[in-house]
């Protein structure tokens, strides 16, 4: 077997061959070729360096190929190569140097979201002077990788094998990097997509959709901008709302769609005071309306559970399957969900039924509309185990409270601080009526806690899927459990936030650096799990494979080490993370010391999607 050169549609273009002897039509016997493998066009492989072609055949007789696919056709008897290293003590070489190798492997999935040419492009059209993809780059790999400041990422530069950026780059272009994501947000966003949809085979027949929010340490809110009759120009971004984390600092509200595999789809900021079912109109309209989808059914929580908003997912004609409360629903469907009559059970733990409906309902234009949705409620005395365990404390505060309101006290510390303000009687303003504050049992209307009780364990889902099974119904709703998980690695692993940058377009960036972070950890994650290496729970609607920190730890792990006479040595590709990365993206690094263009090979030849 040999390597050879042809043109291909007037490209040099690589294949390994194997010259065999076999007779013509005249039965004469001549020479000819079989093509074992097609390589690839010549310059996806050459490393600028001079006589490459001679390299490679060299490399592939020696049995070490600068191209990694080639090591299978390798002859397995070629001689090993001999290293010979002098190093003399008190030199320099005597302490390594290892550098970040993954960069390059996370460059290879940049690379297949379409963004290098994405930047290089906008470069060129704007006529950029300074590197905006290397400094896109760092601020991405630094937030997945060593998450911490913009200024830390930009140092991080010469930490990786390859740094970044070149010698005399200005730091302060970072900020102007913000802006530019900024401003391209949208279409950054929809050049992931495409590519995802080209190359990872995404159909979005199912599109999630969460609320969640991130603090900032600062003390005050972002002051609305008005003109000087008063009249709003733009609403500030850090404010004062319902921090999911219960913290009293000024917030910042962002949806998440994600599909069924748990890739981000899009992400969109608002305000901190903004309530959840007031971001997905806008949100729909802004990022997931014009991108080229088929149907889909969006699934979310009963925060976003406002008829406006499902009307507006059904006239484009997409679906809905989301959470309604229960408590807050009309007493005949309260009724009908307590009763009995068309449960039903799995088991003595389970139980479901439904029924379809017709509501009255208001559009965003305040036109009165007919909606037909089906109702499915399920009780679990897991979920019930669930809601008395965590709601404990309050209960049994009830409890003692409708038992003995006169013993209710406050506790001797709290009567220390307060005993001077608090008097024993109760005044009704409107009447003037004075009450004994040990009356304080009729201030507790019971009767809504005893109907808080009985909810407990029960759950109810509405859908526009009116032939969806019911159990269908319940399942694709509990995969909405990806979409908080997300949450939880943007908050913790990739460390979103506190948020330190403090403009409306630096905010946005920095979100949007890390939803393309969180792309790129979850196609990792999506890799493994598809390679067969680890076991997945059938019943799961998804698996990460392995979690956020494990990954980040593997990939802070592998490195390259530079050697006396320009050899490299990979370090720790033996680490059982690391090596399930690497098993699972089929990247091959033979135990051996590697030149500058062999470690070039490995990145060119890694296969992202399968």
């Amino acid at each position: 077997m040999f390597i050879e050169k042809i043109k291909n549609n007037g490209k040099d273009y690589l294949r390994l061959v194997h010259a065999v002897r076999k007779p013509n039509k005249k039965g004469q016997m001549v020479s000819t070729k079989n093509v074992i493998l097609n390589i690839g066009p010549l310059d996806r492989f050459d490393d600028g360096e001079p006589g490459y072609l001679d390299r490679l055949k060299k490399s592939f007789k020696a049995g070490s190929p600068l191209i990694p696919e080639l090591q299978p056709y390798c002859d397995s008897k070629a001689p090993s190569e001999t290293y010979h290293i002098t190093i003399n003590e008190g030199s320099p070489d005597c302490f390594g140097h290892p550098r970040l190798f993954s960069h390059l492997f996370l460059e290879r999935i940049l690379e297949e979201l379409g963004l290098n040419t994405f930047f290089s492009s906008y470069k060129g059209f704007t006529r950029l002077q300074y590197d905006i993809y290397g400094f896109a780059k760092l601020l991405i790999f630094g937030r997945l990788l060593n998450p911490g400041s913009k200024s830390a990422a930009v140092r991080q530069n010469k930490d990786y094998y390859e740094p970044i950026l070149s010698d005399g780059y200005n730091p302060d272009n970072v900020y102007d990097t913000l802006d530019f994501l900024y401003e391209n947000k949208d279409k950054i966003i929809r050049r992931i997509n495409t590519n995802l949809v080209k190359k990872a085979g995404r159909s979005p027949e199912i599109i999630y959709y969460d609320v969640t929010n991130f603090y900032c340490e600062i003390e005050d809110p972002d002051e609305d901008i008005l003109d000087e009759e008063g009249t709003l120009i733009s609403k500030g971004t850090r404010k004062f709302g319902v921090c999911k984390e219960e913290r009293k600092l000024p917030i910042v509200q962002m949806g998440l769609f994600m599909d069924d595999t748990g890739i981000p789809i899009a992400i969109e900021t608002f305000p901190g005071n903004t309530l959840d079912h007031l971001t997905l109109r806008p949100a729909l309209k802004k990022n997931i309306d014009d991108l080229d989808f088929s149907r889909f059914i969006l699934i979310a929580d009963r925060g976003i559970c406002n008829y406006m908003n499902l009307l507006h997912v059904t006239d484009a004609g997409n679906g809905y399957i989301v959470s309604k409360s229960l408590l807050k629903s009309t007493k005949k469907e309260q009724d009908w969900a307590y009763s009995e009559d068309g449960y039903i059970h799995i088991g003595d733990d389970f139980k479901y039924k439904s029924q379809i409906i017709k509501r009255k309902v208001k559009d965003e234009n305040g036109a009165s509309r007919t909606l037909e949705e089906k109702v499915v409620v399920y009780w679990s005395k897991k979920f019930q185990m669930r809601c008395e365990r965590e709601n404990k404390k309050f209960l049994d505060f009830l409890k003692k409270l409708e038992e003995s309101p006169e013993n209710f006290r406050i506790t001797s510390l709290q009567s220390k601080s307060l005993r001077k303000f608090l008097r024993k009687e109760c005044v009704n303003k409107k009447t003037g009526e004075i009450m004994d504050s040990n009356e304080i049992k009729t201030m507790v209307d019971f009767d809504k806690v005893a109907e808080y009780r009985r909810s407990m364990g029960y759950y109810q889902i509405v859908t526009s899927e009116l032939t969806m099974d019911a159990q269908d119904v319940i399942d694709k709703y509990h995969g909405l459990t990806q979409i908080e998980d997300q949450f939880r690695v943007m908050k913790g692993d990739l460390e979103t936030r506190p948020m330190y940058v403090w403009t409306k377009e630096h905010i946005e960036a920095h979100l949007l650096i890390c939803m393309i972070a969180l792309i790129l950890l979850r196609v990792i994650q999506r890799r493994i799990v598809q390679s067969g290496q680890i076991s997945v729970d059938p019943d799961a609607y998804w698996s990460t494979g392995l979690n956020g920190r494990r990954i980040q730890t593997a990939l802070n792990k592998w490195k390259v080490d530079l050697l006396q006479g320009e050899y490299y040595r990979f370090m720790d590709v033996d680490d059982p993370d690391l090596k399930l990365i690497l098993d699972a993206f089929d990247i091959k690094i033979p135990a051996k010391l590697y030149r500058r263009s062999e470690l070039k090979a490995i990145k060119t030849a890694t296969k992202i999607f399968m």
